[in-house]
């Protein structure tokens, strides 16, 4: 029997679910199928989950899996981004729960060619969606060296930004940077500290690489939206974060459209007709258990947000 990685706050996202028993869960992060999994094994048989993923392999590997619930989910190619356009093709006008688990996950992790680890050799390609164009190698072409800069610290929020496009660019000459370690070792060399990092120096800048390729902080901002415009009255939504960029973005939407009125202060009566339209699960994230992170360490930067989608 194959082993499958762990699902990242597992029994977490069942006490937030709170589904009907003939709903229609969202997985818009299909990913290896772990969390559909867990919902469809813990709910009645009523409840179906439609999955999404843009990686054509992870709906392969995850179809296999979710073989024993065929009756009860559909699987399909796309981007959560694109969450409104995919559930009017299925003909699905509002939904009851919505779930995005916003890691890379462990077999594309695992997976040397496709390029997402600096501690495995494979192509810079970074893609999560492989019928995508740009690659990882691509950018560090395409990009001046403002660009770059500005990629790296403000995706990667790293501090040593100019001195790795240095890097880069000396490099460059000798060489084009195809592979993984070429660049995380490129990066490696220039990022030296006193003390021992906690995390490896090329962790940040291949964040940055990877989010600017997946263009992924505009599709997380673009799923958010149109998830107000499918959920359900009293539909959850559930968003797992992995680093700070991506957690700030969910926290201050949440935090947004709690809000009824939101015009300056200044302003005798609100003109804005903004309404309230979710009401925040969890005040603070919340995080995995101390015994989670040691069974898996990949969950220990993980964060849950949960809201509640109101009409007022």
């Amino acid at each position: 029997m194959q082993k499958h990685h762990e699902s990242v706050l597992a029994k977490e996202i069942l006490q937030h679910l709170h589904p009907r028993e003939d709903g229609l869960i969202v997985d818009g992060t299909l990913g290896n199928g772990g969390h559909t999994e867990l919902i469809l094994k813990n709910t009645a048989p009523g409840l179906r989950v439609l999955g999404i993923d843009r990686d054509e392999q992870a709906i392969e590997r995850a179809g296999k899996r979710l073989a024993p619930f065929r009756n009860r989910v559909t699987l399909i190619h796309g981007n959560f981004s694109d969450i409104k356009n995919i559930l009017k093709k299925a003909n699905v006008m509002n939904v009851d729960g919505l779930l995005l688990d916003l890691g890379v996950s462990s077999p594309q992790l695992d997976s040397p060619e496709r390029g997402f680890s600096f501690m495995r050799n494979g192509p810079l390609d970074m893609r999560m969606d492989s019928t995508q164009k740009t690659t990882a190698a691509d950018l560090l072409v395409k990009l001046s060296d403002e660009e770059l800069v500005l990629v790296i610290k403000e995706y990667g929020e790293e501090r040593f930004a100019k001195r790795i496009v240095r890097a880069i660019r000396k490099a460059q000459e000798q060489n084009p940077i195809t592979t993984t370690l070429q660049l995380s070792n490129i990066v490696s060399g220039v990022t030296h500290t006193p003390r021992p990092a906690k995390i490896h120096p090329a962790t940040r800048t291949f964040q940055a690489l990877r989010i600017a390729v997946n263009n992924e902080l505009e599709h997380i901002k673009s799923a958010l939206s149109d998830s107000l415009k499918v959920l359900s009255a009293s539909a959850r939504i559930m968003v797992i974060s992995f680093h700070s960029l991506e957690d700030r973005i969910v926290k201050n939407f949440f935090k947004d459209e709690e809000k009824g009125c939101v015009c300056p202060p200044r302003l005798p009566v609100g003109a804005c007709g903004h309404k309230t339209r979710l009401k925040i699960i969890t005040r603070r994230p919340v995080t995995p258990a101390s015994e989670e992170v040691k069974r898996n360490p990949r969950a220990s930067s993980s964060k849950l947000r949960v809201a509640e989608r109101v009409y007022v």
